[in-house]
């Protein structure tokens, strides 16, 4: 199955689109622009939404739910908000649906008609902040910290699977604080939430870092974010944490009475991260062979593939491999029993290898009069033999070396392709040809940052988080600058 690939040499976009499809994670819908996530990659967001949910409660978060429509002139109320989303929003106008009179089919009823249009969320701060002006009154009620686990739709013309859809799912983060600082301490704390899960959970390196007023998120006065880099030597945003300052507050006159009984309004942050962390995942890891999966996000974490002939051959192995199943279950490690007689072991191989499964059993008569059994781990395709006996304890082992070992062969990619430069002639080159982050200094102005854009299609993907003094020149006007910032090209 994964020999069917097309390599990421030959092709990285089109291996991208064929390794989702065909190991069984997402497919085209019949709605333009939107996906249907099969189980296997949903079992997959499922852990990624589960560790996150954790991490975001152990921080004092709670979850809750808004409404999928939001009025329109709730969007008017915060300028550069709107402005920022309005050429990817639905718009809901009327609210029935009639038999056409000549019987062509169903047709829009005109006197259905909604007396304001409502917007499918892109973002949901509008309708929150709308809602959170009912439940904050004193600094009692601060601070407010509330996330919801929701889809949002953004009207995406060119789309692709996880990367980006029309429809997508995701979690977004809205608090509200006392105090200026608080707030900024909140941002940045969920900023560390989500640079711990990816690289701890997904095995992802990253960059943690702000974005320029230019790329920042559209009525935030700071947007944090975290930047990886992908196996083709594009940048993937793949979280972001924005201090909204008192600017949501202001707009939908959320105030509460501080401690002097005085008014002040409310100070806001909003974060989040989506399905695109699943583009992350796959993009990071994954070989010409298929998936790549870190364990503590696989949904099946081993399989056992008995190799036989005949009912009583299986039996036997089953019997043997039965009490391993349980031993790794009580570990709390997934694992699967491919007892299917429809396939044979080599098409399973196949099967785990694309699918990324990270370690894999095969066990057959002579493993059972051995007292042994073949491990093969995914992310190398080594394999070894080993004793049956007490093998949970190897298992554990190996998952949790796999988990370091995909982590660090991404990080020493991702070190490999930060290159430093000085000139526009260094810049250009390595933007067209390695690839990668590059590192270099920029003279602080949008016009710049814009122009740099037009003629390399790269664009500055963050200024790291507390840059070391550096002063020196911009690459393209020559103008003073004080430390280097990170560009790339980005999905």
């Amino acid at each position: 199955m994964g020999k069917n690939l097309t390599k990421r040499s030959e092709d990285y976009s089109k291996w991208y689109n064929e390794l989702v499809v065909k190991a069984d994670l997402a497919e085209n819908s019949g709605v333009r622009g939107c996906m249907v996530i099969k189980p296997y990659g949903y079992a997959i967001w499922e852990k990624m939404q589960a560790g996150l949910d954790k991490m975001f409660k152990d921080t004092g978060h709670q979850n809750a739910y808004f409404p999928l429509f939001i009025p329109k002139s709730y969007l008017s109320k915060e300028a550069s908000h709107v402005e920022g989303f309005a050429k990817e929003c639905a718009v809901v106008t009327h609210y029935r649906l009639k038999n056409a009179e000549d019987g062509s089919g169903i047709v829009v009823d005109e006197d259905a008609k909604l007396e304001e249009e409502l917007i499918v969320r892109p973002t949901s701060e509008t309708i929150i902040w709308d809602t959170y002006r009912k439940w904050i009154q004193s600094y009692r009620d601060l601070p407010l910290l509330i996330n919801q686990w929701a889809n949002v739709v953004r009207w995406e013309m060119r789309t692709r699977l996880f990367l980006r859809t029309a429809e997508f799912l995701w979690q977004e983060g809205h608090t509200a604080h006392a105090t200026e600082a608080e707030a900024i301490a909140e941002a940045e704390t969920i900023l560390d939430v989500y640079a711990t899960f990816a690289e701890e959970h997904m095995g992802v390196p990253v960059i943690r870092g702000t974005k320029t007023p230019g790329e920042r998120f559209a009525g935030a006065v700071e947007t944090y974010c975290i930047e990886a880099m992908m196996q083709d030597g594009k940048a993937l945003q793949a979280g972001t944490s924005h201090f909204l300052g008192q600017n949501f507050a202001k707009a939908f006159d959320v105030t509460f009475d501080n401690k002097e009984g005085q008014q002040e309004y409310v100070w806001a942050t909003s974060w989040g991260v989506s399905t695109r962390l699943m583009g992350a995942l796959i993009m990071t890891h994954s070989d010409d062979n298929g998936l790549v999966l870190p364990p503590r996000l696989a949904p099946i974490q081993v399989v056992i593939v008995p190799i036989y002939r005949g009912e009583e051959q299986l039996e036997a192995i089953r019997q043997a491999v039965t009490p391993v199943v349980k031993r790794l279950r009580d570990l709390d490690i997934s694992v699967k029993f491919d007892d299917r007689d429809t396939h044979k072991p080599g098409f399973k191989f196949n099967e785990y290898e694309l699918k990324g499964v990270p370690v894999r059993l095969a066990v057959g008569p002579r493993d059972l009069e051995n007292g042994t059994v073949e491990v093969a781990r995914r992310d190398t395709l080594q394999k070894e033999v080993v004793a049956m006996e007490g093998i949970e304890n190897h298992i554990k082992e190996l998952l949790g070396d796999i988990q370091q070992q995909i982590f660090q062969k991404a990080e020493a990619f991702r070190e490999a392709h930060i290159t430093e430069v000085d000139t526009y002639e260094e810049f250009k080159a390595v933007i067209k040809g390695k690839g990668g982050f590059v590192s270099a200094h920029w003279d602080g102005t949008p016009e710049t940052e814009e122009r740099i854009k037009e003629e390399t299609k790269a664009t500055i993907r963050c200024i790291p988080l507390d840059p070391k003094p550096d002063p020196g020149s911009c690459v393209r006007t020559g103008k003073p600058s004080p430390y280097r910032v990170l560009f790339a090209k980005a999905y």
